[in-house]
């Protein structure tokens, strides 16, 4: 299978096992954020709940596309990474899903929400940085720029759900009538039948935008185990034919032969002449190429390296100002770039299968601990019907946007920091718990470094034990 020998068949097995790991982790660890209120509030029986839980995110996963995905597979730039010995993917990939998966079983045992998505971003660039450290790396092997954008996403989202659920909190009061919204939930009535619906819908897209959101970091994960291991089968869409590459590839050499290279500064013409070198590659590699039969399987890596490098090196002498290239010629390159990539940016579906069956059934396990926290320790008083429909409803907001412009979002920080908001609202900052925020906070704060240092470690630990 796959052209491996069995024991490197088996070790590729553990990764994929530890990816599904990871992905049912972060099911029962982030449940809570989905079915806190609902339990909380008697809106839903816990079994009831995690079960119907489960099954939203099940279809998030495959609703949500695979932009979130692609961006945690351009973190750490596996082109960089790979080389001929798999025992080095294989220490890559094992080092950031058990990282991720120490921090993650640890918190979700002191019952404290943190983020599977710091996890696993921390896992990410500790393993990256730690490459550099190597004597054969060729600098850092991370993608700073596309941490920067993970990074200010991560942060602006637990400050948007605090102040925009002070909002939506504003607006129950102003226009819901009915003052029960606004009590502590009967410990063992259910609410009025108004907010029961309110409170499962809130529940439905919390669950759901989780899918499609916190799913794709497990597919990204999974894509970079494939492609890490298996480069020669994965690197490319085997749906489709690697030939109908060069119509793409003759669209960006006809730009490119278009860029008057005496306008440019010398750093823009290296960047160009890189470019070229790209293009020149691929034009190798189809020469005298008629079937796809004929394309040896190890050049299918060769073909995702250079039309990543091309795409992000034309990225940026595009946004060039002594670039002086018509609009026309911009949008043919930037079609013919955006063809070329849907090559190279994709998943199978067995592989969302494999997330979405995984996140389904974490999601049914060990919600209890941390729905107390979120119920009950986050604020000095219980959580009412009001603060947690306006707290979901945020949170699965936010968590949608950022699915659409293919981000990743920590839901347990967003709803955390959205249910802040709403103690808030209703008696001012005195209603905070300070210990309990001060502990989440904390939480939020170690995860990236602790993880970092931790995938760090471990890949350097097993890249020694590798070979």
């Amino acid at each position: 299978m796959f052209g491996l020998e069995p024991h490197v068949l088996l070790l590729l097995g553990v990764c994929l096992l530890a990816a599904c790991a990871f992905e049912f982790v972060n099911g029962f660890h982030d449940t809570a954020n989905a079915v806190a209120t609902v339990i909380y509030t008697n809106t839903l029986r816990p079994w009831v709940a995690v079960v119907w839980s489960a099954f939203w995110n099940f279809i998030g996963v495959f609703a949500g596309g695979i932009g979130v995905a692609m961006g945690i597979v351009y973190l750490l730039p596996v082109e960089s990474l790979v080389d001929a010995n798999v025992y080095h993917g294989i220490a890559m990939v094992g080092a950031l899903i058990l990282g991720a998966i120490i921090w993650n079983v640890g918190t979700w045992y002191y019952g404290i929400p943190a983020s599977s998505s710091h996890a696993l971003i921390g896992s990410i660039l500790g393993v990256g940085i730690a490459y550099s450290l190597l004597p054969e790396s060729r600098g850092t092997a991370v993608n700073w720029a596309k941490a920067g954008e993970t990074g200010i996403a991560l942060l602006a989202g637990p400050l948007l759900g605090f102040a925009l659920t002070i909002g939506m909190m504003f607006l129950f009061k102003r226009f819901v009538p009915s003052k029960a919204i606004f009590k502590e939930p009967h410990k063992r009535k259910p609410p009025p039948l108004w907010i029961r619906l309110l409170l499962i819908v809130t529940c439905t897209l919390v669950s759901f935008f989780h899918g499609s959101n916190d799913g794709q970091k497990g597919v990204g994960l999974i894509m970079l185990i494939l492609i890490g291991i298996v480069p020669f089968r994965f690197a490319l869409d085997e749906s489709k034919n690697p030939l109908d590459l060069r119509d793409s590839l003759g669209k960006v050499e006809y730009v490119i032969n278009r860029v008057n290279r005496q306008e440019l500064s010398p750093s823009d013409q290296k960047r160009l002449g890189e470019m070229q070198a790209q293009t020149a590659d691929l034009d190798r590699i189809f020469a005298g190429i008629t079937n796809v039969k004929e394309l040896p399987q190890k050049t299918r890596f060769e073909i995702r390296r250079d039309v990543l490098l091309l795409a992000n090196r034309a990225k940026k002498l595009l946004a060039s100002p002594s670039i002086s290239l018509s609009t026309q010629d911009r949008d043919i390159y930037d079609a013919a770039t955006k063809e070329m990539k849907t090559f190279t940016d994709y998943a199978p579906w067995w592989v969302l299968l494999m997330v979405s069956l995984s996140l389904a059934i974490g999601t049914m396990i060990g919600w209890q601990r941390i729905v107390k926290t979120i119920g009950e320790r986050i604020g000095k008083e219980h959580l009412s019907y009001a603060q947690g429909a306006s707290s979901e409803l945020v949170a699965a907001a936010m968590i949608g946007v950022s699915t659409q412009f293919g981000l990743p979002a920590s839901t347990t920080h967003v709803l955390t920091s959205s249910i802040a908001g709403s103690m808030v609202a209703s008696r001012g900052v005195k209603n905070i718990n300070p210990g309990m925020v001060r502990t989440i906070a904390l939480a939020w704060v170690l995860t990236l470094p602790v993880t970092m240092v931790l995938s760090g470690v471990l890949f350097l630990l097993f890249r020694a034990m590798l070979g």
